[in-house]
């Protein structure tokens, strides 16, 4: 039986991902976990139409969700790519709620702390809000 039987994995579109897609190659097939990876596409049409949107960051988003979910694949780890709209952290916490995992992996750009105090972080906010463990990789 797996300890992570589904691991939640939160991309943002840039080079801070690939420290977090690198971590779950690795972890997925010691734990037996299927992997979602899930973007959340926040311009102003995704917030405004939601799964209406369309447009250049929409079609970039499931282009760069297809290729990272195809990585995976690639390595006989099973994969799915989610594009959900809206305000990420809100909308990765309602994924979660909505459709359970056992681990939501995410990476982070280890910003200073009077930045993370005065915006608050999209990692901070998942973290407290859900009570199933949260893994946050710091992006090199």
């Amino acid at each position: 039986m797996s300890l992570y039987k589904t691991i939640l994995v939160t991309l943002e579109g840039t080079p801070t991902d690939r420290a977090i897609i690198n971590h779950i190659k690795l972890l997925a097939p010691a734990m037996q976990s299927r992997v979602v990876l899930l973007h959340v596409a926040s311009g102003v049409a995704a917030q405004y139409h939601r799964t209406d949107a369309a447009g250049t960051e929409v079609e970039e988003s499931k282009v760069f969700l297809g290729r990272v979910r195809d990585e995976f694949t690639a390595e006989g780890i099973p994969a799915e790519a989610q594009l959900a709209y809206g305000e990420p952290a809100a909308e990765i916490i309602k994924w979660v709620q909505k459709n359970g995992c056992d681990l939501v992996a995410m990476s982070t750009h280890g910003h200073q702390l009077i930045a993370d105090l005065v915006l608050g972080t999209t990692a901070n906010r998942v973290q407290h809000s859900l009570s199933v463990p949260v893994l946050l990789l710091r992006a090199k």
